[in-house]
C-alpha cells in the first residue's frame, strides 16, 4: 500500500506502466475515505464506513467488529499466517494478525524492513503453509508531514500559490516509492513468491498538490486528487487487462474472498463492496456508485469528530455535499476532471438523482 500515492502521477509512471502490463489495472478505482484510518478500515471490512463505525480520524476504536469480519480474520480462520507493517497502530483493523509491528518513518528503512518480511514469508510457504502480508509504504505520507503539514495551514498563500514546487516536492516522494516498489517487486519474483501469490498493489488516497485553497494534503475535501487510487491486481495465469470501469476499494475484500475461494460469513452483516473477479475475467457487471466523505477542519487545526464533507461518483458524475456550510456541487467529470466548474443548481436531472442516492449515507 502505497501511502498517498496519486493516480495521475502512476499514469506518468515507466514503472507503473510496466506493472501495468502484467496485471488487471482499474484505472478508476474510488476511496472511500481520503485519509488512512477510514480509507483503510473500508477496505479490510469490504464495507464504508458510515455502517462499521470507522468513519473518521478519530474513530478507530468504534470500529464494530463484532458486525464486520475483516480480510484479515477470514484469512487467519483458514489457517494463513498474517502480518502487518503499520506506520501507525490505528491505520488498519488489529484483529485477525499474528504479528502486528508499527515501523518507525523517520528511521526506518522500509525496502530492507519489509525485503525482510518477505524472507520470511518465504520460509512459511516452504513448509506450505499461507500466508497474508500486509506492508504499509509511509514514505511519501513522511515527507508530506514534515515539508507541508508542518510547515503550511490550508489557507497558507505561501503554498497554494507556488503549485510547481509543490508539484516538485511530490514527485520527489513518488519517485522514492517507485525505488521502494521496484525492489519489494524483484524480492518477491527472486523469492519466486509471484508464482503462487495474490498481489495487491493500491493507495489509500492521494494527497493535493495545491488544486483547492482549504486542502494542502488530504482528507479535506472529495475531489479526485484525493479519492482516485492506484489498483493492480496481479497473479498467476491472469490475462493483463485495463479496466475503465469505476470500481470501489471496498471491492478489494470480496475480491480476494473469491479468488481463494472463501465463503463470506453469514454471522456478519452483510458488506458494502463486492466481487472484482467477473471484471477481471472480462465480464460484463453494473457499475455501482462510489460513496467517499471525510471531515473538513476549515480553520481548526484538527479534523472534526465526524464526517462533514460528502461525495457519490460515477464514471461520469460527482455530486458532493458540503454540510459545513450547506453547499452543494455537481462536476461532469467527463468534461471537466478538474471539478472547476460547478454545474450544482442549474436544473440538470443528474442532481436530483444522485441527491436521492447520496441519501441512504446522510
Amino acid at each position: 500500500m502505497i501511502d498517498g500515492g496519486r493516480f495521475d502521477s502512476s499514469s506518468n509512471s515507466v514503472l507503473f506502466q510496466s506493472i501495468k502490463a502484467k496485471s488487471a489495472y482499474f484505472s478508476q478505482s474510488i476511496t472511500y475515505g481520503p485519509h488512512t484510518i477510514a480509507a483503510m478500515h473500508a477496505v479490510f471490512s469490504g464495507t464504508y464506513g458510515n455502517r462499521t463505525g470507522t468513519n473518521s480520524y478519530w474513530s478507530t476504536f468504534k470500529f464494530k467488529k463484532n458486525h464486520f469480519k475483516t480480510l484479515t480474520e477470514y484469512l487467519h480462520d483458514e489457517k494463513y499466517y498474517t502480518l502487518a507493517d503499520v506506520v501507525n497502530p490505528l491505520v488498519v483493523p488489529k484483529q485477525g494478525f499474528d504479528e502486528f509491528l508499527i515501523h518507525n518513518e523517520l528511521e526506518d528503512d522500509l525496502t530492507l524492513r519489509h525485503c525482510g518480511f518477505l524472507d520470511q514469508m518465504h520460509k512459511i510457504n516452504s513448509k506450505e503453509e499461507n500466508f497474508f502480508l500486509y506492508l504499509q509504504y509511509s514514505n511519501i505520507h513522511t515527507g508530506i508531514m514534515n515539508d507541508v503539514l508542518k510547515i503550511y495551514n490550508n489557507f497558507s498563500d505561501e503554498y497554494f500559490l507556488n503549485k510547481e514546487i509543490n508539484q516538485q516536492r511530490y514527485d520527489k516522494l513518488f519517485r522514492n516509492a517507485e525505488n521502494y516498489l521496484e525492489k519489494i517487486l524483484k524480492k518477491i519474483n527472486s523469492l519466486e513468491l509471484d508464482k503462487n501469490s495474490l498481489i495487491l498493489i493500491m493507495s489509500d488516497h492521494g494527497i493535493s498538490i495545491g488544486e483547492k485553497v482549504g486542502e494542502r494534503a488530504y482528507g479535506a475535501f472529495c475531489y479526485d486528487y484525493t479519492l482516485r487510487t492506484l489498483t493492480y491486481f496481479m497473479f498467476p495465469e491472469l490475462n493483463p487487462t485495463e479496466i475503465k470501469q469505476q470500481i470501489r476499494t471496498i471491492d478489494f475484500m470480496p475480491t480476494i474472498l473469491e479468488y481463494l475461494d472463501i465463503p463470506q460469513s453469514d454471522d456478519f452483516e452483510k458488506i458494502d463492496g463486492e466481487s472484482l473477479i467477473p471484471l477481471i475475467n472480462g465480464n460484463k457487471i453494473k457499475e455501482k456508485l462510489a460513496f467517499s466523505e471525510t471531515g473538513n477542519p476549515l480553520k481548526e487545526t484538527r479534523p472534526p469528530k465526524n464526517p462533514n464533507t460528502k461525495s457519490i461518483r460515477s464514471s461520469k458524475w460527482k455530486f458532493i455535499i458540503n454540510e459545513f456550510d450547506n453547499s452543494k456541487e455537481l462536476y461532469d467529470l467527463e468534461l471537466d476532471p478538474a471539478e472547476e466548474n460547478n454545474l450544482a443548481g442549474k436544473n440538470l436531472g443528474i442532481e436530483e438523482s444522485l441527491f436521492k442516492e447520496i441519501q441512504q449515507y446522510l
